[in-house]
């Protein structure tokens, strides 16, 4: 199962903080291939959606697409069948933008569909193995600086007022 063993170096990758590859960037796994025609994307995500959708199981999904080489198929066409397609194996199951339990990704490459259901899609930052690495280490650096640079734009902001006070009171000497 390709999921697992992605999600798994992933994990361990995120655990360990340690940058295990210099030439890969994103690991997506496949799990399923098929026309990228909407019939039969349809028709095959059906029993595809299954172990993870239907109707004993439930959760929280986002759609994630992308097409290269093909401009017959339309994106938002593509997330409003595979969206009814999980709701009718479960009316429970719903959409979350920010925070979904699993992730369906649509790959589309000239006449092919590649998909996958995903989980901690954003959580490992869209499968991205550099920023995996170095997500919390800039998390809680970038934090402490935020707010200094508040502080310094403030006391910058400060300074520019009492400047153009004192240009407009020179001014007003000189005339």
């Amino acid at each position: 199962e390709p999921e697992s063993l992605v999600h798994h170096i992933l994990k361990d990758m995120h655990a360990t903080k340690k940058k295990k590859t210099r030439v890969i960037l994103r690991m997506l796994p496949i799990s399923g291939t098929c026309k990228a025609f909407m019939e039969d994307m349809k028709k095959y995500t059906e029993t595809f959606f299954e172990p993870w959708f239907k109707a004993p199981n439930k959760g929280t999904f986002q759609i994630v697409y992308k097409a290269r080489n093909n401009s017959h198929m339309s994106r938002e066409e593509v997330i409003k069948e595979l969206a009814g397609v999980v709701g009718s194996l479960n009316p429970e199951n719903k959409v979350d933008l920010n925070n979904p339990q699993y992730t369906i990704v649509v790959e589309i490459i000239k006449s092919v569909c590649c998909l996958s259901v995903v989980k901690d899609y954003v959580l490992f930052r869209k499968y991205n193995l550099q920023e995996v690495v170095k997500s919390n280490k800039e998390d809680t650096q970038q934090n402490p600086s935020s707010v200094k640079g508040e502080q310094n734009s403030k006391a910058a902001k400060a300074e520019t007022e009492e400047e153009e006070e004192h240009s407009k009171e020179v001014k007003e000497e000189s005339t």
